[in-house]
């Protein structure tokens, strides 16, 4: 069964022979190499590119393992390379080859368009950057939309969403049939590649700790949190406990290139300014968050909220917390907006909420949006099943589906 991921694929079209290297970031098990080849190498093959102008290689396959040395990599590919038209090199997995900078950097003096894949940040870093020289250009990909995980679902959108809350969008989990089978897949995943990854990859010791941090901001998922607030939690477990604000803010840091997890920053409104701490925390897949808690706490309106900031990042928006200080009888408070999303000149206030349809919810939804007083839209996204309208404020109310279901909902 073909899933379409042509949101990405017109990425790549679009760039294709802009003189950079293409680079396909995101979570493992994402579909970045299913991206490259066939798809993008079928485009390749369907626009008249011959198949000897199409260098594809997966360095993190044991064929390859020979290659994973830079020199080797670069005469291999360059033996290829025997006359004047365009070649295309699909490199699947780079951040495997040790200095594959210098190779890139090399090949971008031949006649060549560059694609590559990797499941880490740290082939991204500032270091990096500089060693390219402005001549990458990052493609960020997700695991599934909803929307791309219903292409492909036999049954309601009702249905659909509640199996997309609790298992994501990788997918693999996606094409698994029964309920347990994708479980013992998000374990796997989650036990042999994604905790592996940042076990092995950053030479962690404690791995309890590890497991127990994860545990917490799972748990906590659209939460304010900081390292210091979580260093507590291990105090109070076990006030012998050695796990530091300083140590956590490492382990998270290596969650997120392992793009695992993504902050979002809370943003002043009126004084337009970001506050650095605390943040949200967010997870990249619901299955795998899931997974690490066992699918004990499936809180519906914590992973919709999770589910509409991953729809954003996917759309392409910037996405912070938004706060609003306002006038409560005598002091001034700061309420929050759940998301405040930014692209090019287009500006959005969010909230989600499960259900509006107590009169008090629905005015503790509308108070901080009411306390906005620029002309950017408003909405609030909800899960209620009415067809979405506008109130007399001209605040849009969205049904979750239409929202999930239509690229332009934002716009209506």
């Amino acid at each position: 069964m073909d899933i379409s991921r042509n949101y990405y694929l017109n990425q790549l079209i679009e760039k294709q022979n802009n003189g950079l290297v293409k680079i396909i970031s995101g979570i493992r098990r994402c579909g970045k190499s299913y991206l490259l080849d066939p798809m993008f190498k079928n485009y390749l093959l369907d626009s008249g590119v011959g198949e000897s102008h199409i260098i594809k290689l997966d360095l993190d396959s044991i064929e390859n393992d020979y290659l994973l040395d830079a020199h080797k990599l670069y005469e291999y590919i360059c033996d290829k390379i025997i006359d004047t038209e365009k070649y295309y090199i699909l490199l699947d997995e780079v951040q495997k080859v040790e200095g594959f900078e210098a190779v890139l950097n090399g090949l971008l003096k031949k006649n060549v368009d560059i694609y590559v894949t990797g499941s880490n940040s740290k082939f991204l870093s500032k270091d990096i950057i500089t060693e390219f020289r402005g001549r990458g250009d990052e493609i960020r990909m997700y695991p599934l939309s909803f929307k791309e995980f219903f292409s492909v679902y036999n049954g309601t959108k009702e249905a659909a969403l509640n199996e997309y809350l609790i298992y994501g969008g990788l997918p693999l989990t996606t094409l698994t049939k029964t309920d347990s089978n994708k479980i013992k897949y998000l374990e796997r995943e989650r036990n042999r590649t994604y905790l592996k990854d940042v076990i092995d990859r950053n030479n962690i010791q404690n791995v309890e700790e590890l497991d127990y941090l994860i545990e917490i901001i799972s748990s906590s998922v659209g939460s304010l949190t900081n390292p210091l607030k979580l260093s507590r939690s291990f105090l109070n477990r076990d006030f012998k406990s050695t796990m530091t604000d300083k140590t956590i803010f490492k382990y998270l840091s290596f969650l997120e290139d392992a793009f695992l997890i993504e902050k979002s920053k809370r943003y002043d409104i009126k004084g337009k300014k970001y506050i650095e701490t605390p943040y949200k925390i967010y997870f990249t897949d619901l299955g795998i968050r899931n997974s690490f808690l066992n699918f004990r706490q499936v809180e519906e309106p914590h992973l919709m909220e999770n589910l509409i900031y991953n729809e954003l990042k996917i759309r392409g928006y910037s996405v912070d917390v938004g706060v609003v200080e306002i006038r409560d009888k005598d002091s001034k408070k700061q309420i929050e907006i759940d998301f405040v999303c930014n692209l090019g000149s287009k500006k959005y206030y969010i909230q989600s909420a499960l259900s509006v349809s107590d009169d008090d919810k629905k005015k503790q939804e509308l108070r901080p949006l009411l306390n906005v007083d620029d002309f950017f839209k408003k909405i609030i996204i909800t899960k209620d099943g009415v067809s979405s309208y506008r109130n007399d404020d001209g605040i849009l109310f969205l049904n979750i589906y239409e929202f999930l279901l239509n690229d332009n909902s934002l716009d209506l």
